[in-house]
């Protein structure tokens, strides 16, 4: 039996990279604990909108993150059937100017990577990778009771707090709630990347903006990553997949059959796509009981996996991680508390959140009268009107009050 720091972590991505650098920040010394033997690159394209960037700039991440990263100028909407812009939302300059923060896209490995960094560097965190933290549960005086397991050799291990970063698979969860399960949403997100300097692809897709293509039957985003080097698509369109998994390389008939009855340029670009691999859409209800107060606190995906339509995912697990610190720390004596106000304060925020997700599906999807009505509204709100729809969102500031 071992018995490890007050904090252990369970997971090495975006989340539980960030929470052990902000409770270090606070001056708790963190544990954590990822199964993969080490962190490889992983995942695709993510934005970084204000109220992710603002809190990552105060942990000191964001120096090491730039030179991967693209400030993207806009955010420009598209009919896919024309390509005529029908709004665009000023980025660069007006984000930071008017948010705080700048407005930030990257690869997922890249950000990673920076956290990571940070992390290895900081005599408080211990990163132990190759393990995975199982068979955990609630010990009669309190706290966690699990079994750690490297390889075919395991141990068993003490802590009092243990926060859920294992994602939307999270074994982990089953000890907040009943319902354990992620739910496929019917919507499959077909990933890729293609060289910046692709054949004909800055006419479709300008590299110094986030461009997203809006159609019915599917819509897409386009963006600049590894420093403008490469740009990210991904497209979301209603399907079903053979296989429970996260990511596979899959046959991209479907995605080719909605992008040709689309504009021809879009056509021409599934053509110039060697492969994608296809990423099943899952969400978690945000509504279901993230911590425990034994010891247990679930963050990002493995307590509230939203679908990838507000652009928010990685956003949140960072608002929840720096909040969570900062909780944990005010109430050192008490964490139980410390957890009943994050579960408290976060559900709110992720739940309106998730909303504004499922509008933005709603109206990027739609067709008939209702498209109509969008893209008349959109094409009178464009610029700095459609800027103040975000407030709520890129303005927010996670430690704020607290």
């Amino acid at each position: 039996m071992v018995a490890d720091p007050a904090i252990v972590i369970a997971g090495a991505g975006i989340g539980g990279l960030t929470a052990a650098l902000a409770l270090s920040r606070e001056g708790i010394p963190v544990r954590v604990y990822e199964r993969a033997e080490s962190l490889r690159e992983v995942g695709a394209g993510l934005q970084l909108s204000p109220n992710a960037t603002r809190l990552l700039e105060r942990l000191d991440v964001l120096e090491g993150l730039a030179p991967q990263a693209v400030q993207p100028v806009s955010v420009t909407l598209k009919k896919a059937s024309t390509l005529a812009t029908l709004a665009e939302v000023p980025l660069g300059e007006a984000a930071q100017t008017r948010w705080g923060a700048p407005y930030m896209v990257a690869h997922r490995a890249d950000l990673q990577a920076a956290l990571a960094e940070r992390v290895r560097s900081d005599e408080r965190i211990a990163l132990v990778t190759g393990v995975l933290v199982e068979k955990a549960e609630f010990a009669r005086n309190g706290g966690i009771r699990a079994v750690l397991r490297r390889g075919e050799e395991s141990e068993e291990a003490n802590f009092p707090l243990l926060i859920g970063a294992d994602g939307v698979w999270s074994h982990l969860r089953r000890l907040a709630r009943t319902s354990v399960r992620s739910r496929f949403t019917g919507y499959i997100a077909w990933r890729a990347t293609l060289p910046a300097d692709t054949d004909n692809l800055s006419e479709l897709v300008p590299t110094d903006r986030v461009t997203a293509f809006l159609d019915p039957r599917f819509h897409m985003i386009a963006y600049p990553v590894r420093g403008g080097r490469l740009i990210n698509l991904v497209a979301i369109i209603p399907g079903e997949v053979p296989l429970n998994a996260w990511e596979q390389d899959a046959d991209d008939a479907p995605l080719r059959k909605v992008l040709t009855a689309a504009h021809p340029l879009l056509a021409r670009l599934s053509a110039a796509t060697p492969s994608w691999t296809v990423w099943p859409v899952h969400q978690v209800d945000p509504a279901d009981a993230w911590t425990r107060p034994e010891g247990l606190a679930l963050i990002g995906d493995a307590a509230h996996a939203v679908p990838p339509f507000a652009a928010q995912g990685a956003a949140m697990a960072i608002e929840d991680a720096v909040l969570l610190a900062r909780l944990i720390a005010r109430q050192r004596d008490n964490p139980a508390r410390a957890l009943a106000a994050y579960e408290r304060i976060r559900k709110p925020r992720v739940t309106s959140v998730a909303k504004r997700g499922a509008f933005n599906r709603f109206t990027w999807h739609a067709g008939g009268p209702v498209a109509i009505a969008r893209d008349a509204i959109l094409r009178l709100r464009s610029g700095s009107k459609l800027m103040g729809d975000f407030d709520w969102l890129y303005g927010f500031d996670a430690e704020a009050g607290i």
